[in-house]
C-alpha cells in the first residue's frame, strides 16, 4: 500500500498563504528546501492542482542545470536536486480544463485527470506496493481528497510567523495524530507529521 502525503508549509497561525494568496511571506529557508527535497525523492508520483502544476512547470525544470551561482539559494544543491527529481518523476494534475501546451517541460510527464475521476484514480493508485504519492501545495485539492479520507500523511512546515489574516490552510475539518516533530539545525521551523488516522 502507497502512502498518500501532503507536504506544505503553514504559518504559526494556521495560514497558507497571505490575503492574496503569496505564500513567499512564510518562512521557505535552508530547512524547507531540504525537506522538499527529501520528500520528492521518496515519491514516484507527484499529484498536483491546476495552479500548482503551472506554477511548479514554469519553475522547477530549468533549476537543475542553470549556470552556477553561488550567492543564489534558488541554485543550492538541495534545490537542484529536487528539479532533477521533478524533472524525471510522473505528475498527475487534477483539472478540468487544463491543456498542457507541447512547450511545456513537463508534457510528456505529466497525465491530466478530471476532478470527477481523481478520488477513483488516488484510491486504486495508492493500492499498489511502490513508493510515496506526494502532493505540494494544492490545497484545494487536497483538502477535498482529505474528506474523502484519500490523505494518509500530512506533513506540515511550521513557519515560525504569524500573519494573522490569509488563506487558511485546512477547509475541512480534520483530526490528526502526531507521528513526528523535527527541528532543523540553522532554522526556526518546525517540521510536524501527522497521520490522518490517529494515533
Amino acid at each position: 500500500m502507497r502512502t498518500v502525503v501532503v507536504s506544505n508549509i503553514v504559518s504559526l497561525d494556521g495560514f497558507y498563504a497571505a490575503p492574496d494568496g503569496n505564500p513567499l511571506v512564510l518562512n521557505m529557508d535552508e530547512a524547507f528546501d531540504e525537506y522538499n527535497r527529501e520528500r520528492i525523492e521518496a515519491a514516484d508520483t507527484v499529484l498536483l492542482g491546476r495552479n500548482s502544476f503551472e506554477g511548479f512547470s514554469a519553475y522547477w525544470p530549468k533549476i537543475a542545470n542553470a549556470p552556477a551561482d553561488p550567492g543564489n539559494r534558488a541554485l543550492s544543491e538541495d534545490n537542484r536536486r529536487t528539479s532533477r527529481a521533478y524533472n524525471a518523476v510522473p505528475k498527475v494534475v487534477v483539472s478540468d480544463n487544463l491543456k498542457i501546451p507541447d512547450d511545456n517541460p513537463w508534457a510528456q510527464s505529466t497525465t491530466v485527470i478530471p476532478r470527477t475521476a481523481s478520488a477513483q484514480w488516488l484510491d486504486a493508485a495508492r493500492s499498489e506496493d511502490d513508493r510515496d504519492i506526494l502532493i505540494f501545495a494544492s490545497r484545494i485539492m487536497w483538502n477535498g481528497l482529505l474528506a474523502r479520507g484519500l490523505i494518509d500523511e500530512l506533513h506540515l512546515m511550521v513557519s515560525p510567523t504569524a500573519i494573522v489574516e490569509g488563506v487558511p490552510i485546512f477547509n475541512v475539518p480534520a483530526s490528526l495524530g502526531l507521528m513526528e516533530s523535527r527541528r532543523f539545525q540553522n532554522s526556526n521551523n518546525v517540521l510536524l507529521r501527522y497521520s490522518t488516522r490517529k494515533q
